[in-house]
């Protein structure tokens, strides 16, 4: 607004020097015109071009904001993911506990000890043990003098100096003095005494049953201990962690896809990108009213002991899968009642295709036709070239019947 005046001036100057105010004019307004031209640069164009079904974005535009897109594969497969939980295998598993009552006088082992079948945890003093060496030594006493008897008697019967009476109530004597040694021995083995023992000592061993790795101790010298109390956690765990178990929670739906001897992938938060192979030895045959889940038991190898028990893990199984060719089913979108993709074809160019679907997996879609393995379709910002696209086509519509 500021140049007018000095415009108007400049054309009464031009005009009183000779020259015709209307020309003079002219001249200055043709220049003040082309001086306001000069001051605004001429905008970019960045609308894009739209051919039929190809989009096309000019070459000045470097970045599509909101546009992305991932190539088409080969194939696809479902994934099964279900919850569960590493435990010891109790196939390799024991829970040493007392049968006698009495104390605690010494630990032989400590947790992370290796242990073989038969060997000494703890030792207690027990005077109930006492009684059951006690008794074992009466046993074998007995038996010894009822075996003499019944040689003398055989003796004298043969001799004819006794009846055949006195034979027989001696040689019951000995049946009965034998089978009370087999008993009272077998009782000892079994607590993992020899038969012939020390005596009557009152030392009993705790011992392991199985070879294995003590991973828990719950006892210490000086405690009592009584067979009809037992604590709430074993004395000793002993267990073979080379082979864990994995308890899986499967949905009544899913129990189709488990069955003895499949194999099952594990991951754990503990070793990230890393799979563990687990197979199906065991289904529960009940479902668990409240979670409306089933109990599915795997057995999971373990040789380098990095999995421990407790810990989560996730089971995946494939639970379908197609030879087809497989895009994100966000790439899909629906118009018209047709299935379509936008396929980028050049660094700003794309395309949309009707495509015809198969198998629907949750997040991937099958292909059958319109669409390349390798191809690169749209999964963010295909509704946004739809726009384009149908925005377009409608600007050609009504141009077309303007014309007419």
């Amino acid at each position: 607004m500021r140049r007018v005046p000095n415009l108007l001036s400049e054309v009464f100057r031009v005009s009183r020097a000779g020259v015709p105010a209307r020309v003079a004019a002219l001249s200055l307004c043709a220049l003040a015109l082309a001086a306001c031209g000069k001051s605004e640069a001429p905008k970019a164009d960045d609308e894009p071009k739209v051919t039929g079904n190809t989009i096309q974005f000019p070459a000045s535009v470097r970045a599509l904001p909101g546009i992305a897109g991932e190539p088409a594969k080969s194939g696809g497969e479902r994934m099964l993911s279900l919850p569960g939980r590493l435990v010891w295998n109790e196939d390799k598993t024991v829970r040493v506990a007392t049968p006698f009552a009495g104390r605690v006088t010494e630990i032989l082992v400590q947790p992370g000890a290796t242990v073989k079948a038969g060997q000494p945890l703890a030792n207690l003093t027990s005077p109930d043990f006492g009684v059951a060496q006690a008794d074992a030594r009466k046993a074998a006493a007995d038996s010894a003098v009822a075996g003499k008897a019944l040689a003398r008697q055989r003796e004298l019967y043969t001799a004819g100096v006794i009846a055949q009476k006195d034979l027989e109530q001696a040689q019951a004597d000995a049946a009965r003095a034998s089978a009370d040694l087999q008993r009272t021995q077998a009782a000892l083995r079994m607590y993992g005494a020899g038969a012939g023992g020390d005596g009557v000592n009152q030392r009993f061993a705790l011992r392991s049953m199985i070879d294995g790795l003590v991973v828990e101790r719950n006892i210490n010298p000086g405690m009592e201990l009584r067979p009809d109390q037992q604590p709430a956690a074993p004395l000793f765990l002993v267990t073979d962690p080379t082979t864990l178990w994995a308890q899986v929670d499967a949905g009544e739906a899913d129990l189709s896809l488990f069955k003895p001897g499949v194999t099952v992938k594990l991951v754990t938060a503990a070793y990230p990108g890393q799979t563990f192979e687990g197979t199906v030895i065991k289904i529960a045959d009940y479902v668990d009213p409240t979670a409306r889940s089933i109990k599915v038991r795997l057995a999971v190898p373990n040789p380098d002991r990095r999995l421990k028990a407790e810990m989560f893990v996730t089971a995946r199984l494939k639970a379908a899968s197609f030879q087809g060719i497989a895009v994100p089913s966000k790439a899909v979108f629906l118009a018209e009642n047709r299935n379509y993709v936008f396929v980028r074809t050049a660094p700003n160019t794309f395309v949309r295709r009707e495509v015809k679907l198969g198998v629907t997996l949750p997040g991937t879609s099958e292909v059958l036709d319109g669409i390349k393995e390798g191809e690169t379709v749209i999964t963010d910002g295909n509704l946004y070239l739809q726009d384009i696209l149908r925005d377009a086509t409608a600007v050609n519509a009504a141009r077309a019947g303007a014309k007419h």
